[in-house]
């Protein structure tokens, strides 16, 4: 056990802003690292293992030189820097703050909240095909929405084009009221939403009405040329290998395409394969198409969703395990408990019917 003192020319002017209320963060990083933290007549006392006392002073550091270039502490801030190995912490994190997309309505700067979203949107601003796949809340799809509204401003693509598969989430809609638009617009409401933060309803709606922005359902898209345009394709996990194909074909010259999806989400009927599953097989030895693959580390929503996506990764890779134990020792065919030993059948010799012999 060691006690050590953090440096006071390294401390900000307030630790309040990186405790939290109730000292809600400095909780965490203590239980996190197994440390006792005492501040006291204005010095930070450190108490626990060298090596944790080491992790937990980089941690601080971290923090608090977020906190001076106006990125301030909160829960997922600190869940996220304890996540990060150390050389990634002391290297990579200032990069963060100084990759602004683009500011909201609000005036907010949109820009990525982690490594993994760095990767992703340094990737679409070289692709000229980005494939993000990740779960729900890595901002994949906001952060493509930003990326183009931003090539729009710029004047480096005349429309942006926005599209998803019009599949109900693992239940039965019926049938809906109104015309055709009122009919898809529930499938495209998540893109409306994005676009409204980013762009503001009125200027949308000007834009939408003058054919500079389009959001329709997938299958919109076949028999067409996307010309000049920044082309996102969303829910992509729902997509059937044929409808990939259409998708990926319509792409013309001067234009951006990104597709995003969550494979672990998929809504088609059971047995049919996804055109995600399909595209990343085929296509990732091609130069100009990169595949970002995004995890719960990268989830910027409330923290409990990280937790709640990691448990069900968790699940999922043990339900896989014993998948793949069963294919192996036969599990559940016959009673069978193991390897069939050698010369026999079911745990038991093999009788002549087993050879098709006659008695």
């Amino acid at each position: 056990m060691e006690t050590r003192v953090f440096d006071r020319f390294k401390a900000p002017k307030d630790w309040r802003s990186i405790f939290g209320a109730n000292d809600k963060y400095l909780r965490s990083i203590e239980k996190n690292y197994g440390v006792n933290v005492v501040f006291r007549d204005g010095d930070l006392k450190l108490m626990g293992e060298p090596e944790a006392l080491d992790k937990v002073e980089k941690v601080l550091l971290t923090l608090i030189d977020m906190e001076k270039r106006g990125n301030m502490a909160d829960e997922q801030k600190v869940n996220y820097v304890m996540s990060l190995d150390q050389e990634t912490m002391n290297e990579d994190m200032g990069t963060l703050d100084r990759d602004v997309i683009c500011h909201t309505v609000q005036g907010k700067p949109v820009k990525p909240k982690t490594l993994g979203q760095k990767r992703y949107a340094d990737a679409l601003r070289k692709q000229m095909v980005v494939f993000g796949i990740g779960p729900a809340g890595t901002g994949k799809t906001y952060l493509a929405i930003a990326m183009a509204v931003q090539a729009f401003k710029n004047q480096e693509v005349g429309r942006i084009i926005l599209t998803r598969p019009a599949i109900e989430a693992g239940e039965r809609l019926g049938y809906l009221p109104g015309d055709l638009q009122a009919k898809i617009d529930p499938y495209l409401r998540p893109l409306y939403d994005a676009l409204y933060q980013i762009m503001g309803a009125e200027n949308f709606q000007h834009h939408l009405e003058r054919g500079e922005i389009e959001v329709a359902p997938l299958a919109y898209m076949r028999g067409r040329t996307l010309d000049n345009a920044y082309i996102i394709l969303d829910e992509a996990q729902n997509t059937t290998p044929a409808q990939m194909k259409m998708f990926l074909t319509r792409i013309g010259f001067h234009s951006r395409c990104v597709v995003t999806g969550d494979r672990t989400q998929k809504d088609l009927p059971r047995g049919t394969e996804s055109g995600l599953d399909v595209a990343m097989r085929i296509l990732r030895g091609i130069d100009e198409i990169s595949f970002i693959e995004l995890t719960h580390k990268d989830v910027v929503r409330h923290p409990l969703v990280q937790k709640i996506v990691e448990a069900y990764e968790k699940y999922d890779a043990k339900a896989k395990e014993k998948m793949e134990q069963a294919a192996r020792y036969g599990y559940g065919r016959r009673g069978n408990k193991g390897p069939r030993p050698e010369g026999q059948r079911d745990g038991r010799p093999y009788q002549k019917e087993d050879r098709g012999e006659k008695n």
